[in-house]
Formats: structure tokens, sequence, C-alpha cells
């Protein structure tokens, strides 16, 4: 998965939630009325479109995220770590004084199985305005109606391939999927229209990736792996093959998606044998070509 641009990195555009994340490993998750004590504490930029990002650059690609994160000290925290991990922030409400979206994350250091409690972005009205200069490849998750919705009619503009992170149904992808060339789907989305998209890909957790692509369906294996922490393992996989979409340079064909989802599956693979927030961005390196 080399760049198609005569060695200039691929870049992508990730539009919607980045979120301050608190996230604590315990050797137990706890039973409601239950109290603690964490083996770890850690702050970290979150969200699908936030950790997407972090996952393109990590993987020698340039990331450019298109969120509203705002002036809060809060906020401060994530776009400190955004920065540190080479993604480019666009933040479209920069002078927003009320907190930014959290999530308290808690980590079962055996398994790394979690839980996650968020408040998320809803109720806050974003500026349909994301830079687009440049992108090789646009990356929704559905949050920030607005802001996606305006990204993703400017893409379909400029011939720039759209991928749609469809972790949960949300009420703009009734309008969004129009614009939409790969729509990927967690094992738990339940779609209220019919996904017509070219490329139509379900992850399942430990469990092979299907797809569907201009009447042909197949499906590819992940690689087995020692579990250490599986907090934003969707969100890489994303990220991952956004970029490799990127690089590819259009909408994927049928014969292009097995290897973009295998690359995806790799990437993925990666993040959940390293605990930690961020323990996984260097070893990425690795799948750079």
């Amino acid at each position: 998965m080399t760049s198609r641009q005569g060695g200039a990195a691929s870049l992508v555009v990730a539009v919607g939630l980045c979120t301050v994340d608190l996230v604590q490993r315990v050797s137990e998750l706890p039973a409601p009325g239950q109290k603690v004590q964490s083996e770890s504490v850690e702050f970290a930029a979150g969200g699908p479109a936030a950790n997407a990002a972090v996952a393109v650059a990590a993987l020698g690609g340039r990331a450019r995220l298109s969120t509203v994160l705002g002036a809060h000290p809060l906020a401060r925290l994530a776009a400190e770590d955004l920065a540190a991990c080479g993604v480019e922030l666009a933040d479209v409400l920069p002078d927003r004084t009320a907190p930014p979206a959290v999530s308290a994350v808690s980590v079962r250091a055996r398994d790394g199985e979690r839980t996650v409690v968020s408040h998320n972005a809803a109720g806050v009205s974003a500026p349909p305005v994301t830079d687009l200069s440049g992108a090789d490849v646009l990356l929704l998750d559905g949050h920030h109606p607005e802001l996606a919705l305006a990204a993703a009619r400017t893409a379909r503009s400029r011939d720039i391939p759209v991928v749609l992170d469809a972790g949960s149904w949300k009420p703009v992808l009734t309008e969004l999927l129009a614009f939409v060339d790969v729509c990927a789907c967690s094992a738990a989305f339940e779609s209220r229209v019919p996904l017509d998209n070219p490329v139509v890909i379900r992850t399942n957790g430990p469990g092979p990736v299907t797809w569907q692509a201009g009447g042909t369906t197949g499906e590819v294996p992940v690689p087995p792996v020692d579990a250490r922490d599986t907090v934003g393992a969707g969100d890489v996989w994303h990220g991952a093959f956004a970029l490799a979409v990127a690089r590819l340079g259009r909408v994927p064909a049928v014969a292009d998606v097995p290897a973009l989802v295998e690359y995806a599956n790799r990437a993925a693979a990666v993040r959940i044998r390293y605990e930690g927030a961020r323990a996984w961005v260097e070893p990425m390196l690795g799948l750079t070509s």
C-alpha cells in the first residue's frame, strides 16, 4: 500500500466526532454499585473520526480532522494529543467555551474488553465548512450532521471517494448514504434504508469481514491475535481502510476490495495487541508498505 502521488503521502480528511477520553485499566469491569481500583489512567483524543485520523498518520498518511473541539481546558488535552500524533486539526468552532464531548472508558486488563460511557456531539450545531483541498478520500462517521453532509456533497462534486464508518444508525444517514461510495458497517449496524452503495463492508469483531460490490460477495479473515486492548480498534480499521482507498486513488473496484480489507484488518490487529491509548502508534509504522 504505497502512495499514488510519487512519494507524497496521501491525504485523508476525517469529518466527525472528537472526544476527550479518560481511559482506565482495571482487573475486572465494575458491577453496578461497585468501586474498583484502576491500574493506570490516560487522557487522549477519542471518537471515531479522531481515532481514525490518528491511525492514518501512524500508517504514514496525512490526516486532517474536521470536528468541533473548542477552547475549553479539556479540549486542549485532545488538541495536544492530536498534534503529537501528527494529525492536522481543523476545529470549526475553535472559540466554543462549553466542555467538549467526553468518554469514560474502562478496559479489562486480561482480555482488552471495555465499557464506554459517552457524552457525544448531540445538540452541537457545527458550521458546514470543511477544507477538502488536496484530499484523496473523505472519511465520515455521521456525527455533526451538517458538517458531514456539506463535506460529502463537496467530495462528490470533486470526485473524491467517500468512506462512511457506519457504527450505528443516525438520522442523517437517510440523506448522507446517497453520497457514500464505501459503507463500512459494524456487526450491530441496522440500516433503515437499503444499502445500495458501490461497496458495502461489514466488520464482525474477531470474525471474518464480509463485503459486497458489483454483485460479488466475499469475506476476509482477521489475523489471530492476543487481544490486550480493544478500545478504538474499529476506528483504526476505518482509518486504515480509508488510507488504502486514498492510496488507490479512486473508488474501489470489485478486485480491489479484498486487499483493502486485509490491510485494514492487519492495522486493527496491531492496535489490539498493545495496551493503552497510544502504545500502538509506533508499531503501526511497520504496515506502511
